[in-house]
């Protein structure tokens, strides 16, 4: 199972204005650097959480239906599964009745159950899941703690600038604010 990204998010966690007040930063001139951070921050802090922060679009792709069809999804919290296709052995894509599909975004991994649904004619990458995951759309859709998370983050990559041997991915006080998030590996 793979999971493929395919559309970002409109908008981040944190916004400029809340970073810049957190930085205590007044001017213009470093705008540009501050807003590059913020987007590495929460690429980090969902990589440490293994959570999407802001609604972002993601394809799945699979080579063939577990036994029982219950498939977990590698990536949470699940929003919405747009559609699932399966390829015939000519790579012509079947649509899988919404009828066929039951979504349970609850639980941790999310999982789709799937009946009736047709087996698929290729051997690799016969199965495309498109679904939208995240938090939600909205920066105030996202736990406190992670957004600190980023705003740490942040902070601690604006105040050392350049390469510090022998440090941790994430300052501690970050890592401590992702454990309570972060979900197993598949």
């Amino acid at each position: 199972m793979i999971p493929i990204f395919v559309d970002g998010p409109a908008v981040e966690p944190v916004t400029l204005p809340e970073m810049k007040a957190y930085l205590r930063v007044d001017d213009e001139t470093e705008d540009d650097l501050i807003s590059g951070l913020i987007r590495a921050a929460r690429l980090m802090v969902e990589s440490a959480s293994r959570r999407i922060l802001i609604e972002q679009r993601w394809r799945v792709v699979m080579d063939r239906w577990p036994i029982g069809g219950k498939v977990p999804l590698p990536i949470s919290p699940l929003l919405a599964v747009d559609g699932i296709k399966v390829f015939d052995a000519a790579g012509i894509p079947i649509e899988v009745p919404a009828g066929s599909i039951e979504v349970d975004p609850a639980s941790d991994p999310p999982w789709i159950l799937i009946t009736n649904a047709p087996e698929p004619g290729k051997p690799r990458n016969g199965i495309e899941i498109a679904l939208h995951a995240g938090y939600g759309a909205s920066p105030d859709a996202v736990p406190a703690p992670l957004k600190l998370a980023i705003r740490i983050l942040v902070a601690h990559w604006y105040e050392n600038r350049g390469d510090v041997a022998g440090e941790q991915i994430l300052p501690p006080e970050a890592m401590a604010l992702t454990a309570p998030f972060q979900r197993a590996r598949l």
